[in-house]
């Protein structure tokens, strides 16, 4: 089932979510199935739960459709659950990031180059992976939401004031996206 993709001003954006339990195995089961099918019908490359409007620690990566600019992505779809960075480079990267939750809104910000994360995957197995290039710009991203943070929270305050009007705009819900939404 496709979801609405909530955005900018929902609450549920700025919450920290709650942490999966294996006891919810079946609805997780669901909901990943959902995520998967919203994703690609939004055809975004990643996809946390508080942007569906579920506060649980879950998220989806999917680099598949973005081989033609970076090739190594041809394999890269991932479900991580309960997701824990145990690791990150000294060294940081600028990449320019978007959101299917703030719609024609892009920014230059700078993360760690690569991490390691722990995490439970769409089978419940314990993982530990390093990811580095725009495969770790996806990651990072999505778990950034499971923090209720946004990529704009990075942003210099100079290029977040430029922005504003785009944001004010969302948020009031002045805004044609080409997938099922909402703001709430």
């Amino acid at each position: 089932m496709i979801l609405p993709i909530y955005l900018y001003g929902s609450e549920v954006l700025r919450k920290v979510a709650e942490p999966v339990d294996p006891e919810e195995r079946e609805d997780i089961v669901r909901l990943v199935a959902d995520m998967k099918e919203t994703l690609k019908k939004s055809e975004g490359c990643g996809l946390a739960a508080p942007q569906v409007g579920v506060s649980k620690r879950l998220l989806i990566v999917d680099g598949r459709d973005m081989v033609d600019v970076y090739p190594y992505l041809k394999d890269f779809v991932r479900v991580m659950i309960n997701p824990e960075v145990i690791a990150e480079s000294g060294k940081k990267a600028e990449y320019s990031e978007g959101c299917l939750s703030i719609p024609n809104v892009y920014c230059d910000v700078v993360r760690p180059e690569s991490i390691t994360v722990e995490y439970l995957n769409e089978d419940f197995e314990k993982v530990t992976e390093t990811f580095d290039k725009f495969a770790c710009r996806m990651v990072q991203h999505e778990m950034s939401h499971l923090d209720g943070d946004l990529f704009i929270d990075h942003v210099a305050p100079i290029r977040k004031k430029i922005i504003s009007r785009k944001l004010a705009g969302i948020q009031a819900g002045k805004v044609a996206v080409r997938y099922l939404s909402k703001i709430k």
